[in-house]
């Protein structure tokens, strides 16, 4: 813009200066959205390697059998996780927790796609703290069960079967440990949305 003045001066001024600070590149909401797919992408390898976790303790339980020898092999005895409530219980538990998370997949793949699907995001969240709790739930009740075979109950009389049965003992307490991996992955999946609404606040 050219303005002149009484002496006839021209004085010459940018358009940049005359309509105030120049606009900056982007809207601001670049950055956000590029976090909300990295934490989409982390969330679909979080329910990759809880799906892993799921399965590997849902077969390490349902394959755990062992028959012990008693008195040169007059009488045998078989240990097997269906003869257990608990055990059961916890198979099938993990099992709908492997299941859950394979659909779930198709969910996250749309939150990496569409940051701001927010309908997708809720229902995950939703669903994540549902399964999380039952397999808290299974974990711990098959880890009470493991506890007492490896240690018995003295007041209640019950024995320790570990040292007859010390395959079966080892499978089951494998199992039980990786349901707790999977445990411990559910609750980065449940904070890690939790997260993500906070930032759609911001």
């Amino acid at each position: 813009m050219m303005k002149s003045d009484d002496n006839g001066s021209i004085d010459v001024e940018s358009s940049a200066e005359s309509k105030g600070k120049a606009p900056l590149i982007g809207n601001g909401k670049e950055k956000p959205n590029k976090l909300k797919k990295i934490m989409g992408v982390v969330d679909f390898v979080l329910r990759l390697a809880a799906i892993i976790a799921a399965l590997a303790a849902a077969a390490t339980m349902g394959t755990s059998d062992e028959t012990a020898t008693f008195f040169t092999q007059v009488f045998r005895i078989e240990a097997s996780y269906d003869d257990v409530p608990t055990f059961t219980f916890f198979v099938i538990a993990m099992a709908i927790v492997a299941g859950y998370l394979v659909l779930s997949l198709m969910f996250s793949v749309i939150t990496i796609i569409r940051p701001n699907f927010a309908i997708a995001r809720i229902l995950l969240f939703i669903f994540d703290i549902v399964v999380l709790a039952l397999a808290a739930a299974s974990a711990a009740a098959a880890a009470a069960i493991v506890y007492l075979a490896h240690n018995g109950n003295r007041n209640t009389n019950w024995q320790a079967i570990c040292q007859q049965f010390g395959h079966f003992c080892q499978k089951v307490s494998g199992a039980v440990v990786t349901s707790f991996v999977a445990v411990v992955l559910l609750m980065l999946l449940v904070l890690l949305s939790g997260f993500n609404f906070i930032l759609k606040k911001k």
